[in-house]
């Protein structure tokens, strides 16, 4: 059913006072209901803003004239839209909708446009840096479930920017396949160890719609430096997560909004080693089972919050 407040006759004239209510009575009756339900939503809220800002003609031109520029700079390796969302808060929101955890399960957050599927398989302690740039870190942990238990065989990828602040994917001419990127498999004490570089913080694209909205709001296009991961276990929620580099100067400004308490990550030097930093994390996974929109959602504590 379409939830339309003070639902105006179908054959009601637009006015100023009525706009969305009769926008939204021209609807159809065999709309599939949660279309419905989004465009009536849509529409109520759009022009809301609209009377709201009190919007003159030449914003709304310059707005189309905005999200026009933002559709033609989007391409196959770029997706501008995507940046706009992020930006906006919008896709942190989505992501926090759609992934809500247990009290003590890690926190999500978003993918991030560099994931790339089917990264080489490594073994524990293995090098994922290849280029030979940065400060080697070593990274590790266990895999458990919500009660301590370790989860064994759980595939996890990850992958990071280079000491330059940038992705392979982004300079596959200068960067070799599959730099700061890897495969590994949990043990059967679900432990995890890999040998990456302390990632540094780096500007996404600004070159763009995206990157003028930003400095006109007074606004930095910085993420702080974090290492990506995606946990995949059998029985449990997929984990698409960072932990992030604790001190960062940008983890209380990131431009996605992507950082959450409990994923910054301690990075300890090491005074005798073979690397320079070590960082370590448990990941706690939620079961399937426990997949539902009105779980209450995790309030961040768990056994790496600090």
């Amino acid at each position: 059913m379409h939830d339309v407040q003070a639902a105006a006759p179908r054959g009601a004239f637009f006015t100023e006072e009525n706009s969305a209510e009769v926008v939204n009575a021209r609807m159809g009756a065999s709309v599939p209901p949660r279309l419905a339900e989004i465009m009536t939503c849509l529409v109520k809220h759009l022009h809301a803003f609209v009377r709201e800002t009190k919007l003159s003609e030449n914003e709304w031109e310059a707005g189309i004239a905005f999200l026009t520029q933002t559709g033609q700079l989007c391409t196959q390796e770029r997706q501008e839209f995507i940046l706009l969302s992020d930006t906006l808060g919008v896709s942190m929101l989505v992501d926090a909708i759609n992934n809500r955890r247990p009290e003590g399960a890690t926190e999500n957050t978003v993918l991030g446009p560099f994931f790339v599927e089917d990264a080489p398989i490594r073994k524990a302690g293995d090098r994922i840096s290849l280029d030979g740039k940065g400060e080697d870190c070593l990274y590790e942990g266990r895999v458990l479930d919500l009660d301590g238990n370790p989860v064994e065989r759980a595939r996890i990828d990850v992958w990071s920017d280079n000491a330059e602040g940038f992705y392979d994917v982004q300079q596959p001419d200068l960067q070799p396949k599959w730099n700061n990127r890897g495969t590994f498999f949990t043990d059967a004490e679900g432990r995890y160890s890999f040998v990456g570089i302390k990632p540094i913080s780096y500007p996404i694209p600004d070159d763009g719609t995206v990157g003028k909205m930003l400095k006109a709001l007074g606004r930095h296009p910085y993420r702080p430096a974090h290492m990506h991961y995606m946990i995949r276990a059998d029985g449990f929620q997929k984990l698409v997560t960072h932990t992030f580099v604790g001190g960062d100067a940008n983890l209380k400004s990131d431009t996605v909004f992507g950082v959450k308490r409990s994923l910054v990550a301690a990075f300890v030097p090491v005074d005798s080693g073979e690397t320079k930093w070590r960082s370590d994390y448990d990941f706690i996974l939620a079961p399937n089972r426990a997949a539902s929109n009105g779980m209450k959602p995790s309030n961040g504590r768990s056994r790496n919050s600090r």
